[in-house]
């Protein structure tokens, strides 16, 4: 137990002095540069590839031990969008992804990368898939003034919820565990479980506007479709009201607050930036300076080597 605590204990330091020595250190040529297309490969394969493979394909070496699976950019399909259903993502969306990560799953914030990395990855992401040359993302789907809450909203909620077939999936009382929850797929074959909306953080992001975007938009690539040709936009608000209202649990914490697969997330994210800065150039393998090599001996001292 003790060596156990221990080992937790060195964990935690490295991951402290990590993101203070990323955040404080020099980016001169890296964080300053304009978003390429080399810049965005270098970056991705340094802190994506991981999960989402070296081709872009989903199926990088930590994929198999990931129940929420990586995406797969070689489709060109995008769950979190501000767009229609069916339409590429606008680069805004990709990057507030990346900026923001996925609660819940071993997606997290890459906020340890500037703004420019942030962007370089953006772009480059979307050279997997084709359809980034012949197509564009349409106009977002706009998102109205939040309306005051009031009981009657949040009933007018509960009543579009059934009426819309919102409980088929996600149960009566929102718990996951509708008629067809067991049954579900995404495109790729993959078993996906709907959301307990009782539970939050929710994956699409924590304010009822994100709520309010993906009702709107659905997931594409997931059964989860898009309510904007059935519902006016009074009633998305009203599904979200009663949404919020039900979900009055906050799920379990692990290492670092951390919630569900995020925990193995930020191990791979820690793996990925030992390896980077062992080879001498902070987590994309950049520098080579005396900064570098002292976070190298550093971290050595740290793990007890």
């Amino acid at each position: 137990m003790t060596k156990t605590l221990s080992v937790t204990c060195r964990l935690l330091l490295i991951l402290g002095v990590f993101f203070a020595y990323e955040f404080y250190s020099d980016r001169v040529s890296v964080a300053r540069a304009e978003p390429d297309i080399r810049l965005g490969e270098q970056i991705y394969r340094a802190n994506c590839a991981a999960c989402h493979g070296d081709r872009g394909d989903g199926k990088g070496p930590e994929a198999n031990r990931l129940e929420t699976k990586p995406r797969d950019f070689t489709t060109g399909v995008y769950k979190f969008r501000s767009t229609p259903s069916g339409s590429l993502p606008l680069d805004q969306d990709i990057f507030r992804t990346i900026s923001r990560g996925v609660r819940g799953t071993s997606m997290l914030a890459q906020l340890h990368l500037s703004e420019n990395e942030r962007w370089a990855v953006t772009d480059y992401l979307k050279t997997f898939s084709q359809r980034f040359k012949f197509e564009k993302p349409v106009d977002p789907v706009p998102i109205p003034a939040r309306p005051p809450t009031s009981r009657e909203i949040i009933a007018l909620g509960n009543r579009m919820y059934t009426n819309a077939g919102c409980n088929q999936c996600h149960g009566v009382q929102g718990k996951g565990d509708g008629r067809s929850a067991t049954e579900l797929k995404d495109e790729s074959g993959n078993p996906i479980a709907p959301t307990n909306l009782t539970i939050k953080p929710f994956k699409s992001g924590p304010g009822p506007e994100d709520l309010y975007r993906t009702i709107s938009t659905g997931l594409n690539g997931t059964p989860m479709p898009s309510y904007a040709d059935v519902l006016a936009p009074e009633e998305r608000w009203a599904l979200v009201f009663h949404i919020l209202s039900i979900a009055t649990q906050q799920r379990p914490r692990g290492m670092m607050g951390l919630v569900g697969e995020e925990v193995q997330g930020m191990r791979i994210d820690m793996r990925a930036a030992m390896a980077g800065m062992m080879r001498g150039g902070g987590m994309m393998g950049r520098g080579g300076g005396m900064m570098d090599r002292n976070m190298r001996d550093m971290m050595k001292d740290m793990m007890g080597r």
